[in-house]
C-alpha cells in the first residue's frame, strides 16, 4: 500500500532566483524555525560535469522521523536519515532533487522528487516547482486499514512541511531579489 501525492507551486520569480533560494533553504538560520523538522544537512559529494555543464550534488539529512507519535514510539526512533541527490541543468534551465530515507527503511519508505523549470507562460520572470511524494509503511501491510491511516497522516505532515519549505523559498527569493536591486530589508 502506497500513499502518494503531488503538487504544484508557481513562484513568481526567475528561475535562477529559486534555484539560488532552493540551496540557501536549510543554511538561513532565520528559517530554522520554520522549517524545524530539519535538524542537519551536509554535502557529501558535489561534482561539475565538465562536457556537459551539469552539477551533481548528494547531500544528507537528518530530519525528525514522519509520521505519528506512537508510530515513532513502535519504532524507537525518532530521527531519520535521507539522502537528497541533486542535478542542475543550467543549459536547459532545470533542477531536480530526488530525495529517499536510508533510515527506518524496514518500517517506511520516503521519496519525494523536485522539479523545478522555467514557466511554460512566463518563462524569463517564473519558475514551476513540480513535487511528488510517495509514503509506504512496511509492516503495517498486513493490516491494510491502519497502514492506510499511518500513511495518510505521514503525507499530511509532508504537505504541511512543503508548505512552510515554500514559504521559505518565497522569503529567500523576496530577500535575493532585494540584494539584486541595492535595497535592504
Amino acid at each position: 500500500m502506497v500513499k502518494a501525492y503531488a503538487q504544484e507551486h508557481i513562484y513568481k520569480h526567475p528561475w535562477e532566483r529559486v534555484t539560488s533560494a532552493s540551496w540557501r533553504k536549510f543554511a538561513d538560520p532565520e528559517n530554522k524555525r520554520t522549517l524545524s523538522h530539519i535538524l542537519e544537512v551536509d554535502t557529501l559529494n558535489r561534482k561539475l560535469d565538465p562536457l556537459s555543464g551539469k552539477l551533481y550534488t548528494t547531500r544528507a539529512l537528518t530530519i525528525h522521523a514522519p509520521g505519528p507519535w506512537f508510530v515513532r514510539k513502535i519504532i524507537g526512533q525518532d530521527i531519520c536519515h535521507c539522502v537528497e541527490s541533486t542535478v542542475v541543468d543550467a543549459q536547459s534551465k532545470s533542477m531536480q532533487l530526488a530525495t529517499r530515507n536510508v533510515s527506518l527503511q524496514k518500517f517506511i519508505e520516503v521519496e519525494e522528487k523536485i522539479r523545478y523549470d522555467p514557466h511554460p507562460d512566463n518563462p524569463t520572470g517564473w519558475t514551476i516547482c513540480r513535487q511528488e511524494t510517495s509514503i509506504r509503511i512496511k509492516p503495517l501491510s498486513a493490516l491494510a486499514s491502519m497502514a492506510e491511516k499511518v500513511e495518510q497522516r505521514c503525507a499530511e505532515r509532508f504537505m504541511q512541511n512543503s508548505v512552510k519549505g515554500r514559504e521559505v523559498m518565497e522569503r529567500i527569493c523576496k530577500y535575493l531579489e532585494a540584494e539584486s536591486s541595492g535595497m535592504a530589508l
